[in-house]
């Protein structure tokens, strides 16, 4: 059985969980969020969301964690939130926005401009003799992902130096170079 599929997911005041077929919508005072289920069946009932499975099939035993894990992302989401912080090291690396447009400099030619999905609150902190911190928050902590997850891809982190876009916290793996 699924550790993680057995525990029952506990609705906090304020969240409404619909099921309306193969669909749980979640409302809260963050926003709406909605994901299709297959292969599993959930119930709500008792202030409380249950995802059960019917047999030991493998497609079931696979899913049976993942959509009680989706559900509750959806429920924290929608009534706390998810925040990402990323960071850049590096000299001359700056970040800046207007509005949901995300303005980077990370050592290329051209600065590097990307349009964060509305969904997603945006905040950049420079402060002077610190590196530049992008804040994303977002009651989609797979979009929130995503949007992150992108942001770093234009500069990973090198090894050597460590210069690059990490997240706030984030260890890096460093090498030691060339030793005459």
């Amino acid at each position: 059985m699924s550790r993680i599929g057995k525990n029952p997911i506990t609705i906090p005041s304020g969240v409404t969980v619909e099921l309306n077929n193969s669909v749980i919508t979640v409302k809260g005072k963050l926003g709406q969020l909605s994901q299709e289920v297959t292969d599993v069946t959930v119930k709500v009932e008792d202030g409380q969301v249950l995802v059960e499975r019917s047999s030991d099939d493998k497609v079931q035993r696979a899913k049976h964690g993942l959509y009680r894990a989706l559900i509750n992302n959806m429920i924290v989401g929608v009534s706390e939130g998810f925040t990402k912080e990323l960071e850049l090291v590096g000299v001359g690396y700056r970040a800046s926005n207007q509005g949901q447009k995300l303005d980077l400099a990370l050592g290329f030619s051209h600065n590097i401009i990307l349009e964060v999905a509305p969904e997603v609150k945006l905040e950049t902190v420079s402060e002077k003799g610190k590196n530049p911190i992008v804040k994303l928050t977002s009651h989609d902590k797979q979009l929130l992902g995503q949007i992150s997850a992108k942001i770093r891809g234009f500069r990973k982190p090198e090894p050597y130096k460590g210069k690059g876009v990490k997240f706030v916290g984030e260890e890096l793996r460093r090498k030691a170079g060339k030793s005459a």
